[in-house]
């Protein structure tokens, strides 16, 4: 039996009840056994206003955002997600998002469960193949994949449940309303059961047929809203989960990729191909346009390889680039302030400040497996966006799309980095040019030198006040430019009609729909300039809120100190939303704010509002010499964020246990980029080669106390949660910082203008050596 789902019931023709928030249509499907899918309207809903002195009107990120247009765009194909149930009793779906450690998995099989009356353990979710057909509702990002599927999921099991419950019915001779449901098993008030394995076949269907189903009121929930475990978490742990790299396909050897000294540097020539060609298990050597292939037995022999080949490299696209030049070029593309203090009862704070460029990659190395063969080609990757994956990869080879298979597999780890199909392209052409299968993976120095990276940026802001009120914030963020050819454009251009932001290109766009005040501060603009597209660049667990963010939450520092106010009650007097000033509230009595604390540490607070969602952080930071002058072998330590209160309203919190868990991920990425983690640009390379000397938040440096406050259901409906923390986190132990050391920081990461710490690896060979003095690094 299989279930979809449809637009609300006030589209039929025929008439109908009376119907509520909760009524859909759904689908089932011809199919052998029950199938369902679910088919649903849209609507956007207006953010409340709160009163304030000085009222700044809301920007076009709170009347409709980024999450909003890709939910709308997810709109037409959603009753193209389907819910099988299983002669055995189980519910197979296939999400068409994917599956990074963000627990999406386990939050989709609870929806599912919610609305089937079947026990979590008895649903299996697996990742889809690339569906063209789905247009815009295969795209994982800017944490939307709960919200757009949270009501199709619902009404497709809801469609199964209403089926079963009907063909059990006819079974029993008593109403179906009669009939109850619990844990996969209807009950007639006769006493007499069945099994949903047991009515699977029965209830399925030879042709469509359009059912009428109502959703559980949430009053009702038992699963939805209630802390649960990780349905992969044992499979985690005991090492069965399959990553590309575990895909086992005949033939698929090592691959690697010997990549360019500078930046998108393309090859001359391959002085020495037939002597590396001759090395043990080397099997191929060729030319692609990344650079030079070369395929072994082991991984460890394609090292070896890629190290001796001797290649003659033509420009990259950032040759002699570094820091200095990139922040110049920042610096004259920024766009004018234009309010100036010209009253003398008007004062103002004007502060500028430089974001490094930061790495984008994950813990699991950039990879993919490829079989292309002359009419046909198959590939298995970890993909946020496997739609445009399959289309970009036919058409550099020329097939049409049908004949590109492309399979989702999990990801480790993704902030944005999987959003691009770097290394699913790669391995297609590397396949192509070698007429085998590859198992290709960069080394995670290709990652950090040739890989995505967050865009350096400046942030100009300006604020001016006056008696007890802030007049007007004026913030101009100027980027490198970030790429959003991954499919993101796509919708922005079908969906352009609709969005509050007139003609703008697409950073721009994108811009205006994530970045807003939480707070009242007069006539409000925060504007995008970007340049230089020679960098490859993507988001890092969110597009521009971390540095957007950090930045007012430091102004408004300044502006609380200047106005002679405290920090939290400033920031509470200004906020516009309730629930902004509830989560700020919650973190300011958990933590104790205001208490006395020695010199050189101080607390911290900052909020954030995004994606329908609001959190507030509260930091506590050491930068005493005993602390920053620690010791630990080949690693940076410096300042030490010792407390973290994090609270945080997504309106409705599927599962708090892992919206807790997204929170203590984010929380440390905050950390990183405010303090240590960033990328040193010399001479059009960076020089950072790992993740041992891009120095992220390690255990020495994690807060001992960490606490996350889930607040209560203030809505029906999921928000945001996946980047939430980040740049709440980095706000507030940048704010933490400033007060610590009496100087408010406007350089990130702090220690970037420090000595580097290590020394670079060199950029000929690309690569360094397998080590083979891992005990000796382990402390």
């Amino acid at each position: 039996m299989a279930a979809a789902q449809g637009r609300p019931e006030r589209e039929k023709a025929a008439p109908a009840p009376e119907l509520g928030r909760r009524r859909f249509l759904g689908y089932v499907l011809a199919a052998s056994t029950l199938t369902v899918a679910a088919e649903l309207g849209e609507a956007v809903v207006a953010p409340a206003r709160a009163e304030a002195a000085v009222p700044s009107l809301p920007g076009p990120s709170e009347i409709y955002d980024l999450n909003d247009m890709l939910t709308d765009a997810a709109l037409p194909t959603s009753h193209l997600i389907t819910i099988e149930l299983g002669a055995d009793g189980t519910a197979s779906f296939a999400l068409p998002r994917a599956e990074v450690g963000q627990g999406v998995t386990t939050s989709s099989a609870m929806l599912v469960a919610e609305e089937l009356d079947l026990p979590l353990e008895k649903v299996r979710v697996s990742l889809a193949d690339a569906r063209p057909e789905l247009l815009f509702n295969q795209m994982t990002g800017a944490s939307n994949t709960t919200i757009a599927t949270f009501t199709p999921i619902r009404v497709a099991a809801a469609t199964a449940r209403a089926r079963l419950l009907a063909v059990a019915a006819a079974e029993f001779g008593e109403p179906a309303a009669t009939l109850t449901t619990r844990a996969g098993v209807i009950t007639s008030p006769k006493g007499r059961t069945a099994t949903y394995g047991e009515l699977a076949a029965r209830a399925a269907s030879r042709t469509v047929l359009r059912l009428s189903v109502t959703l559980k009121n949430p009053e009702r929930f038992g699963v939805i809203g209630t802390p649960r475990n990780r349905v992969d978490a044992l499979a985690a742990v005991t090492g069965r989960k399959q990553f590309a790299m575990d895909v086992s396909v005949p033939d698929a050897l090592p691959t690697m990729v010997c990549r360019a000294p500078t930046i998108n540097g393309t090859v001359r020539s391959v002085e020495n191909r037939d002597a590396v060609l001759a090395m043990p298990g080397i099997t191929h050597v060729v030319t692609v346009p990344t650079g030079v292939a070369v395929r072994g037995r082991t991984f460890g022999q394609c090292i070896d390889a890629v190290r001796a080949l001797r290649v003659s490299w033509g420009p990259g696209t950032e040759d002699g680039a570094s820091d200095a030049t990139v922040l110049k070029e920042l610096r004259a593309a920024e766009l004018p302030l234009v309010i100036p203090a010209l009253d003398p009862l008007v004062k103002s704070v004007d502060a500028r400040f430089t974001f490094h460029f930061a790495s984008s990659s994950a813990l699991e190395p950039n990879c993919a497996v490829a079989d292309v063969r002359s009419d046909r080609a198959e590939i298995w990757a970890s993909l946020k966006t496997p739609i445009t994956a399959q289309e970009t990869i036919a058409l550099k080879l020329g097939l049409p799309v049908s004949a590109v298979t492309v399979h989702v597999t999990e990801g480790g780890g993704s902030f944005g980095r999987k959003l691009f199909h770097d290394a699913a392209l790669e391995a297609a052409l590397v396949s192509r040019a070698m007429g085998r299968p590859v198992k290709l993976m960069w080394h995670r120095t290709d990652d950090f030198r040739q890989g995505r990276t967050h865009p350096m940026s400046t942030s100009r802001v300006r604020a001016t006040y006056s008696l007890g009120q802030v007049l007007s914030y004026e913030q101009r963020h100027t980027s490198v430019a970030t790429d959003f050819g991954h499919g993101l454009g796509e919708i922005i251009t079908s969906m352009a009609a609709k969005l509050p932001v007139g003609d703008l290109a697409f950073s721009e766009t994108i811009f205006e729909l994530t970045q807003q005040s939480p707070y009242h501060f007069g006539v409000t603009t925060q504007l995008l300039a970007e340049v230089d597209k020679g960098f490859n660049t993507g988001s890092m667990r969110n597009i521009y809120s971390p540095n957007v963010r950090c930045a007012q939450e430091l102004v408004v520092d300044q502006l609380a100190a200047r106005m002679g106010k405290d920090a939290y009650r400033f920031r509470r007097e200004f906020l516009k939303e309730d629930r902004a000033r509830a989560v700020l509230d919650k973190v300011a009595q958990a933590g104790e704010w205001g208490r006395s604390m020695p010199a050189g540490t101080a607390q911290g607070i900052a909020l954030h509002p995004e994606y329908h969602g609001f959190v507030a952080v509260l930091a506590e930071i050491d930068c005493r010499p005993a602390t920053t002058g620690r010791r630990v072998p080949d690693a940076y330590t410096g300042p030490r964020v010792t407390r973290v209160v994090c609270a945080v309203d997504v309106g409705l919190a599927v599962n708090p246990r892992g919206l807790e868990a997204q929170m203590m991920g984010g929380i440390m990425d905050g950390i990183a980029v405010t303090l240590s983690s960033g990328l040193h640009l010399k001479d059009g390379h960076f020089l950072e080669g790992s993740w041992d000397n891009y120095f992220y938040t390690r255990q020495w440096n994690t807060p001992p106390e960490l606490e996350i406050i889930v607040m209560p259901p203030t809505g029906d409906k999921p928000g945001g949660a996946g980047e939430l923390a980040v740049a709440g986190a980095m706000a507030a132990v940048a704010c933490a910082y400033g007060r610590a050391t009496g100087t408010m920081p406007t350089t990130f990461p702090i220690n970037h203008d420090e000595p580097l710490g290590f020394e670079p690896l060199p950029t000929v060979p690309p690569i360094p050596a397998s080590p083979t003095d891992g005990l000796s690094r382990a402390y």
